[in-house]
């Protein structure tokens, strides 16, 4: 699970400041920052694909309630961020893009803390 999420949070990251930079300069979404989006969408799936597996062995996460709200949370957040962008062709679009990076961000962190409980 630690390379999963050591994974996802990377891709976020990068893509985060790919977007923040974009903002910055005033700049929407492009279409190759959505397919790194898509990317991180991956991982966050993996993610769930390891956790499913390891729970069906008995090694799940110690709230597993929690665990998944905030996984099934952070794959539903990239999608709205892609449509946003899609739909706004403003600067905005990469200012939403930043804002759900760094929610998966966040989201990583207490999957970890979940995980290891």
């Amino acid at each position: 699970m630690l390379l999963t999420v050591l994974l996802t949070s990377v891709l976020a990251g990068a893509l985060g400041l790919w977007a923040a930079w974009y903002a910055v300069r005033g700049r929407p979404v492009l279409f190759k920052q959505l397919v790194g989006g898509a990317v991180v969408e991956l991982a966050l799936l993996a993610q769930a694909v390891v956790a499913l597996v390891a729970g069906a062995v008995g090694n799940g996460p110690g709230e597993p309630w929690t665990f998944w709200g905030y996984l099934v949370t952070a794959l539903f957040l990239l999608p709205v961020a892609a449509v946003w962008a899609m739909t706004d062709r403003t600067r905005t679009s990469s200012v939403a893009l930043l804002v759900v990076c760094v929610a998966i961000l966040a989201m990583q962190a207490r999957v970890w803390q979940l995980w290891t409980a």
